[in-house]
């Protein structure tokens, strides 16, 4: 793929996230948002749907890793590495919404803050700007040129 090309992709998928993200109050049901924006220490937790509420976290963490390994493949163009991230985002997830479950449920005033983190790892594309930089130090180091 020629590097325009690559580039103007990229920058789309790019705008994509920043567009789940300026439109997250429309798209998502997330009552957890105005709660944290407002002075969380001070207010109760809000009530919320329990189904909806884990059912467009998973909705949010799909559409961000769909288009996360989208960024991931057109950068290194490489099938394995793009089964690797899929591995890597599904093992995140399990993990991530696991605790995520666990401090909905067992919510008190001192865990806000660690709800707040890991609801943050789930609803923002921050594994890819991990992944980005590991794979392509990997791929220096190992000597493959990336292709363009």
């Amino acid at each position: 793929m020629k590097k325009r090309y690559k580039i103007i992709m990229i920058s789309l998928l790019v705008t994509l996230l920043v567009m789940v993200r300026y439109f997250e109050n429309q798209l998502f049901y997330d009552p957890l948002l105005k709660f944290y924006e407002a002075d969380y220490l001070n207010h109760s937790f809000p009530y919320f749907e329990t189904g909806k509420l884990f059912f467009n976290v998973l909705l949010r963490y799909s559409i961000n890793s769909i288009i996360s390994l989208g960024i991931l493949y057109v950068t290194f163009f490489d099938k394995n590495i793009l089964e690797f991230s899929v591995y890597l985002f599904s093992i995140f997830f399990v993990i991530c919404f696991t605790v995520f479950v666990v401090l909905i449920f067992e919510i008190e005033s001192q865990n806000f803050l660690a709800l707040f983190y890991v609801r943050r790892f789930l609803i923002h594309p921050i594994f890819v700007l991990i992944l980005m930089p590991a794979f392509y130090y990997y791929r220096r180091k190992n000597g493959h040129k990336l292709k363009s």
